[in-house]
């Protein structure tokens, strides 16, 4: 797996998501009440909050997995709202990692790698192997290129979704809690991937529980709580120094100090 550099490359001060009074309404349960965000590029941001208060919900309106009920999301100066066309041309520029690692189980690792590329972008077989090799030495699974999903372990399955997703070139990464259906001893290796990615200057909005991986690696943590952003700021200043009676109250559930 690559070295993770010493620090993050420099990034200009540019706008790649921007959130303007978002709502979301499934029936009559108000999910997202009025929604700001703005997220530069190179940034990576953590949403953190308890279940149920938004945080997926979001991230799934960042790339239209969920249609919006009010409100305005530009991503790279792209309104999501405008067309059917503009949503498709954002998916090819938005990866999205799951809780579930969603691999094809009938492909090998490195078919799985190629298939976005290949199906979507309709380039060359020859062309984009040798990028997915790549991508899978990036992740530390070269080796694993002829085996099938079931023979991997749930970090690697992991790994293998982050090449996937990195394959198809996103200029924004989306990770939805990508550690949460891991065994603790498999968390590391994804969060290393991760952590490579932030140092890279790859933009990340990530849903996560692990607060110190939003601590170390974040450079904004937002705290959502009941469909509001609560907080948002400096990591070691919201984690470390909350001003609100729920973030205080959901740290201590994470049992973060």
């Amino acid at each position: 797996m690559a070295t993770i550099s010493i620090k993050k490359e420099e990034q200009s001060i540019e706008k790649m998501i921007k959130v303007e009074n978002l709502e979301k309404h499934y029936g009559n349960n108000h999910v997202l009440k009025g929604i700001n965000l703005t997220i530069n590029r190179g940034e990576v941001v953590a949403l953190i909050g308890s279940s149920g208060s938004g945080k997926s919900t979001l991230l799934r309106c960042l790339n239209r997995l969920e249609t919006i009920s009010t409100g305005k999301i530009t991503i790279d100066d792209i309104c999501l709202n405008e067309s059917t066309k503009n949503i498709s041309m954002i998916r090819q520029e938005v990866g999205m990692v799951f809780q579930q690692f969603n691999l094809f189980p009938h492909m090998t690792v490195i078919d799985n790698v190629m298939i976005g590329p290949i199906q979507v972008l309709k380039r060359k077989k020859e062309e984009v192997e040798k990028e997915a090799l790549e991508l899978l030495k990036k992740v530390g699974l070269a080796d694993k290129r002829d085996m099938y999903p079931a023979k991997l372990s749930g970090g690697q399955q992991q790994r293998v979704a982050i090449a996937r997703s990195l394959a198809m070139k996103p200029k924004i990464m989306l990770f939805d809690e990508p550690t949460s259906a891991l065994d603790p001893e498999l968390v590391g290796e994804v969060l290393n991937v991760m952590k490579q990615l932030a140092f890279e200057g790859m933009t990340m909005v990530v849903v996560t529980h692990e607060m110190g991986f939003a601590q170390d690696v974040a450079d904004r943590v937002v705290y959502l709580n009941d469909g509001k952003i609560v907080e948002d700021g400096d990591p070691k200043m919201v984690l470390r120094n909350p001003k609100s009676d729920q973030l205080k109250s959901f740290l201590r559930l994470v049992k973060f100090e």
